[in-house]
């Protein structure tokens, strides 16, 4: 494997050959188990009725959403065991059983027959589909964050690491333009029969793909350096490392906890919304879900290189301080209106590209190797579930009985938290990886 050493003293795979080989695997890889996590968020109406009792519409919803939040309880698990798996046997092997068993639960939801073929039971199977895909999504980011975090340059590692988030985000697109040209082409009837089962199977297929495109991928050269003293380490021994130093862990729950939930809200979850709280046609909001996001994968690589150039903190404090504000007016600014709803997520989204992009590089330089995907998977995961896997269920539960205003707050407050804990951080733009 070549390697350069630059005036940062940066000992890295070059440049060349990282962007040509690693980014775009990556990326794809990246984006699929995105979009097989998120598409089930998008298409969670069209579940809802096709999965569970049509009795009581509302009650299916919060059903399928429920669900939702039983995929993000998995991700602490897959934080852990993934985690480990890329700490102790390599980053390159973690990613692919991520994206297997990602695909797994993708073509197990578009397979399910429904509950007025086998009733409760469909429920069920649903369930262990996202058990699967929280399992693998747990897995995926600690372990795509720390493969590029240390294979990019010290001082391009904000920039870099906007890919994750860049290529996660293409597949809610991919997601979201999926879903409406689906709308606009077939009939309501044949989308609430079958047609909601076509992007599960079409994820399922193209998380093969990614497996055949990752086969290629070198390990990086932090792992190589320090493959020995991995194979030796027990989970006692990560343990033991992390009990020494908590701070990180605790750290990355504060710091994540407000963002997750803002995330989710906007980023995610605000088509779904709109649909079912603003009443805005599937077809329209799913547009301007698509629009906005776009917004967002273009902020990226600009707010993560305003990172490298200023650093981590200012970025990611004072971009998550405008979020935090602008929650009431945005919020009171949705109607039916598809524009209006654009405008919105479009704001957000560009605002969430600052944290987004610099916190996967800062993640990855508050942790040591040895245990920088565990350390960073286990409390990243946990705040992910608890805060951003419960989002949209407490959204939709909050505005049924006329409390909205209750979770904007709620909202609000997870927020000043991040900020707090992102203040309190110490600098880590520009860190040597290699510790």
């Amino acid at each position: 494997m070549s390697t350069t050493t630059n005036a940062h003293g940066d000992n890295a795979v070059s440049t060349r050959e990282a962007a040509r080989k690693r980014l775009p695997a990556i990326g794809i890889g990246n984006l699929i188990e995105w979009y097989d996590w998120n598409v089930y968020a998008l298409f969670s109406t069209f579940l809802a009725g096709a999965l569970f009792s049509k009795a009581d519409p509302t009650s299916a919803l919060l059903s399928t959403l429920a669900v939702f939040a039983v995929g993000f309880v998995a991700r602490p698990f897959g934080g852990f065991l993934i985690g480990w798996f890329s700490d102790k046997y390599g980053r390159k092997p973690a990613m692919n059983l991520t994206v297997i068993m990602g695909a797994g639960g993708s073509f197990l939801i578009a397979l399910i027959p429904s509950y007025a073929s086998i009733g409760a039971a469909a429920g069920v199977l649903l369930v262990v589909a996202r058990l699967a895909q929280g399992l693998a999504h747990g897995g995926e980011l600690p372990s795509a964050q720390t493969y590029i975090a240390e294979v990019s340059p010290r001082h391009r590692r904000g920039l870099w690491s906007s890919v994750i988030y860049g290529s996660g985000t293409l597949g809610i697109v991919f997601a979201t333009l999926l879903g409406a040209v689906l709308g606009s082409t077939f009939s309501s009837d044949f989308m609430d029969s079958w047609g909601w089962r076509i992007p599960f199977l079409i994820g399922g297929v193209l998380g093969l793909v990614a497996v055949w495109l990752r086969r290629t991928m070198k390990e990086t050269e932090t792992f190589e350096n320090n493959k020995e003293t991995a194979k030796r380490l027990t989970l006692r021994d990560l343990f033991r490392e992390i009990g020494r130093n908590p701070k990180p862990a605790i750290s990355t729950i504060a710091m994540t906890c407000g963002l997750t939930v803002i995330y989710y809200v906007w980023a995610v979850n605000a088509v779904a919304s709109a649909i079912s709280i603003y009443n805005v046609s599937k077809t329209d909001a799913m547009w301007a879900g698509l629009g906005a996001n776009i917004v967002f994968i273009v902020s990226l690589p600009l707010w993560g290189m305003l990172s490298d150039r200023v650093g981590r903190r200012p970025v990611v404090a004072g971009c998550l301080a405008a979020l935090v504000v602008l929650t009431l007016p945005m919020t009171a600014f949705l109607n039916q209106d598809p524009v209006r709803l654009f405008i919105c997520v479009a704001i957000m989204c560009f605002l969430l590209g600052g944290p987004c992009a610099s916190m996967v590089a800062m993640y990855a330089e508050m942790f040591p190797a040895k245990i920088r995907s565990i350390g960073f998977g286990i409390p990243y995961a946990i705040a992910v579930a608890a805060f951003g896997g419960t989002a949209p269920y407490l959204q939709k539960a909050l505005a049924g009985a006329g409390h909205s205003d209750f979770f904007n707050y709620y909202m609000m407050l997870l927020g000043v938290v991040s900020i707090v804990a992102v203040l309190k951080q110490k600098e880590t733009a520009g860190r040597d990886l290699n510790f």
